[in-house]
């Protein structure tokens, strides 16, 4: 089961970090990542971290803003939000999978998904 957490509301130009804690087994050697969903929108990768924390991906638009991280001792994976748009709006899932590599787009690729976190920037 995947947690997230620390979603709420942020001015345009703030900064929050999503947390995504894993609880009934262990995802340490797992691939996990994030998505979002924004209002009307279809489900959109955002990042993924390898099960060491050693690769990382971004889809292009949260490059340089985002940053994934994890810590395998407490089963928890981040996602911190830096320079935070209103489009950021959005519902941020935590996903997990077994594999590295791949195409991270997939959402059919994920076995674990968390409920969803909300993220709302105002301007």
């Amino acid at each position: 089961q995947l947690q997230a957490s620390g979603g709420g509301l942020v001015q345009a130009g703030g900064s929050l970090r999503l947390s995504c804690a894993a609880s009934g087994r262990t995802f340490s050697s797992y691939t996990m990542g994030w998505f979002r969903q924004a209002p009307g929108k279809e489900r959109e990768f955002v990042a993924v971290i390898s099960w060491s924390g050693g690769s990382t991906y971004y889809a292009d638009p949260w490059k340089g803003r985002f940053a994934i991280s994890r810590d395998n001792a407490k089963n928890t994976v981040y996602l911190q939000m830096n320079s935070l748009k209103p489009e950021d709006t959005a519902a941020y899932y935590c996903v997990a999978r077994r594999t590295w590599g791949g195409n991270y787009y997939d959402t059919g690729s994920y076995g674990y998904w968390g409920q969803g976190t909300l993220v709302t920037v105002s301007s």
